[in-house]
């Protein structure tokens, strides 16, 4: 994948504040090129307030009067869309389409564009694409602001730059080893000892108290740290529990 072959194009822009919005939403992905079709107000400081600290990709923006000028030497082209089309086009969720465009990106040239936004892409900017890309949203809300958007695949694009990059499981760059099962067998002893002490069970009627709460520190496997932390309150939960001197 080469994000310098990926261009990000919005089309007839009503509100410069997306347009900032947009840019911010590229530059925490890693994406820079950003090209501008007839936007209505533009520049304007609504769109630098919004863009932050992605002002650079706002500079290098490039404004064309038409979306056949915009995309004119790529030969991948993908529409966002938010409803079904009379004509069946190939349409994808961001995910899939991200890698379509992952793939393609690294040997030709790549536009997604993105419509106005109060009604999209055109019948016939859609069919100037190869593919039309659909966020499936709540269909009892599926409005989407423009630089959510955009940010929806940005980071789908991102995740696949540096999936190679990322741990297999979290667990992998723990701060400390996980308890073994002496230890923790430790722990319940102490655990069930300090429960019977300040009356929360009763040994004469344990029900399933003790198997539930093992299952409820089994699923979230402590660490040695985090087990020492546990039996350290134990222990003073415990000297402050009168004792029986019957």
């Amino acid at each position: 994948m080469d994000f310098d072959n990926i261009r990000i194009v919005l089309v007839n822009t009503s509100h410069p504040g997306n347009i900032g919005g947009a840019a911010r939403a590229m530059k925490n992905m890693g994406l820079s090129r950003l090209v501008l079709v007839a936007p209505r107000q533009y520049p304007d400081e609504r769109a630098i307030w919004r863009a932050a600290g992605a002002l650079d990709v706002l500079e290098q923006a490039e404004v064309v009067a038409s979306l056949e000028e915009a995309i004119a030497d790529c030969q991948f082209v993908v529409g966002t869309s938010a409803r079904g089309r009379r004509i069946p086009w190939p349409v994808l969720d961001g995910r899939r389409c991200a890698e379509q465009v992952a793939q393609r990106s690294s040997r030709e040239q790549v536009a997604v564009l993105f419509g106005r936004e109060d009604r999209g892409l055109t019948n016939d900017e859609l069919q100037l694409c190869n593919l039309h890309l659909h966020v499936p949203t709540n269909p009892d809300y599926s409005s989407l602001n423009l630089a959510m958007a955009v940010q929806i695949v940005c980071y789908e694009l991102r995740m696949l730059q540096v999936a190679g990059e990322l741990p297999e499981q979290p667990e992998d760059q723990w701060d400390a080893p996980f308890a073994t099962r002496e230890n923790m067998e430790r722990f319940y002893t102490h655990l069930e000892e300090t429960l019977v002490a300040i009356g929360f069970l009763d040994p004469a009627a344990p029900r399933q108290l003790m198997t539930r709460l093992r299952r409820l520190y089994g699923r979230v496997r402590l660490d040695e740290m985090e087990l020492n932390i546990l039996r350290g309150i134990l222990t003073e939960t415990l000297k402050q529990t009168p004792r029986d001197k019957s």
